[in-house]
């Protein structure tokens, strides 16, 4: 079987399906197809009886009334129909280290007025980094002078940390960053360092409703405008036809042909595999290959019979007192730390009217640490994303066991004891990661931000193969869902020749807000985010049978 489109969009994460409405809105007919049965990527949700779990939305920025989300979903007509509580500015990371607790809160000024205050002996060092922080964040937004972004993009976290002779639990604290981009500070531009703080120094926020409201509200506005979700399609190969991309073909052996193609796939995975090694130079094959990845994220989804410790909207990481640049290197080096750090989020608290999360009386929530991205640490050979079989092996499952109890523990140090109140637990490995979303060693963030890998040093929204597009987490402007949301500007740009960011910057609304009807009662966002083929088909099995 054959279909025509337009444009084919292979993969459903929020860049994906925000390249997908852009495109539609210009009048062109989008296939977007996802091998998952939900469309979302990382942005996505899922039910286990009584509750509801995020993958990977745990909290985001730029959603203010003039914020870089805010003014995106205004573009594609959908600002009115998703809603963002504000996480606690007065400190909406709470920070564990042995010397005490820190709240970051969202204003760079006092932000660096606490640090001062905690750290008087380390004033000079802490003045120097907080403002070429705040002023490289500035210029990467535009904002004033490109020379602090220009002179610090190519330099690491810990050359900036080193200049200014940096230390300590200061250091570590400055660093809790780095488990929103899985990467050490000798890793880590300070480009994307100082990008991620200033994302948040406008505000933290939660979408109402959870993660999967943004993607089912980006597939409601892309059928409004004649396009289609489709979702357990898996892409086995992109066509390549006298060197263009010209198609897909799915693991059902469906074509689907297209003079168009983006995709928001896994980069590796895309250009070695989909497009294949057949159709690239060797230089093109030696970078993908040579491209280094940031570490996967190991998350522990906990329900609670009665209350937790926290009182606000906030997060809370815990750190011990191992430098971070020895922390990191152990997970390089493929070893468990002997104390990890955790991260921890509660949608209970972020998210109060969201029914779906728990029963009355109880709270969901998350424990989430970085991991190696070896699959030896969990005795597993084989590829994951092909079917090899790991959730029954025993070095897995014990694996699981060990670092499920550390983790508990770290959490209690932060919530008080909760262990005997647990009524649900389950674990997502890099494993698991790999298999829903199949990403190369199962990471969140895609390729790591270093220096060699920073901003226009990352993959173009262009391909080397005509016709083929790039957008997601491993270009240039990055993860996150904003920052994927971001880069879809400049993919949809690619494609189209429009330039979005102006479009943006002049307030344009591309998409009618009134296409997309109002809610009827009951409306779910996960079931929307099936697409509209999928739901059909759900609705009709869920017909009761004739007598």
């Amino acid at each position: 079987m054959e279909s025509t489109s337009d444009v084919i969009v292979i993969g459903s994460g929020p860049g994906g399906l925000t390249t997908a409405a852009l495109l539609a809105a210009s009048g062109r007919k989008v296939t977007v197809l996802e091998h998952h049965d939900v469309a979302g990527g990382n942005c996505t949700v899922f039910r286990r009886k009584d509750y509801e779990f995020d993958v990977g939305l745990h909290y985001i920025g730029g959603c203010g009334p003039d914020g870089h989300l805010t003014r995106l979903l205004r573009m594609l007509g959908l600002e009115d129909r998703i809603t963002f509580r504000a996480l606690d500015p007065d400190g909406f990371d709470r920070i564990l280290l042995p010397g005490g607790e820190f709240r970051v809160p969202a204003d760079w000024e006092e932000y660096r007025r606490r640090l001062l205050e905690r750290y008087p002996d380390q004033a000079r060092a802490i003045e120097g980094v907080m403002s070429t922080l705040e002023e490289v964040a500035r210029s990467a937004r535009g904002e004033g002078d490109t020379a602090p972004l220009i002179t610090w993009a190519l330099r690491s976290v810990a050359d900036l940390f080193d200049e200014y002779g940096l230390t300590g639990e200061a250091a570590t604290l400055l660093d809790h960053w780095s488990g929103l981009y899985g990467s050490g500070p000798s890793e880590t531009s300070v480009a994307m360092h100082a990008a991620i703080i200033g994302h948040y120094m406008d505000g933290a926020y939660y979408p109402e409703g959870g993660g999967q409201v943004i993607p089912a509200r980006l597939v409601q506005m892309i059928e409004a405008l004649g396009g289609e979700v489709l979702v357990r399609k898996r892409v086995e190969r992109i066509l390549v036809e006298n060197g263009r991309a010209v198609g897909v073909q799915t693991g059902d052996g469906e074509q689907y042909r297209a003079p168009v193609v983006v995709s928001n796939a896994d980069y590796k995975r895309t250009m070695l595999e989909l497009v294949g090694e057949q159709h690239l130079d060797a230089d093109t094959v030696r970078s993908v290959r040579d491209a280094r990845m940031t570490l996967p994220l190991y998350v522990l989804y906990v329900v609670v019979e009665g209350d937790i410790g926290l009182e606000a909207s906030h997060n809370y990481f815990v750190f011990g007192d191992e430098p971070m640049e020895q922390y990191y290197a152990q997970l390089e080096a493929g070893e468990l730390p002997e104390e990890m750090f955790v991260y921890v989020s509660s949608a209970s608290v972020k998210d109060p009217g969201n029914p779906h999360l728990a029963p009355p009386g109880h709270h969901n929530f998350q424990i989430m640490t970085l991991m190696p991205t070896q699959q030896e640490l969990w005795g597993i050979e084989g590829d994951v994303t092909h079917g090899a079989r790991y959730r029954r092996e025993p070095q897995y499952r014990a694996g699981k066991e060990r670092i499920n109890d550390h983790l508990i523990d770290q959490a209690e140090k932060v919530l008080g004891p909760f262990r005997d109140r647990i009524v649900h637990l389950e674990a997502a490995t890099p494993l698991t990661h790999q298999r829903y979303t199949l990403s190369t060693v199962g990471t969140s963030y895609g390729l790591q931000h270093s220096p060699s890998q920073i901003g226009p040093l990352r993959p173009d929204y262009r391909s080397p193969i005509d016709g083929l597009y790039l957008v997601g987490q491993n270009t240039q402007r990055g993860h996150g869902v904003v920052g994927t949301m971001m880069g879809a500007l400049a993919a949809a740009g690619a494609v189209t020749g429009i330039d979005y960011d102006a479009e943006l910057a002049a307030g344009h609304v591309l998409a009618n807000p009134d296409l997309v009807p109002a809610d009827p009662p009951g409306w779910d966002p996960l079931e929307v985010s099936r697409g509209e083929r999928m739901r059909d088909l759900r609705s009709t099995r869920s017909q009761p049978r004739p007598a």
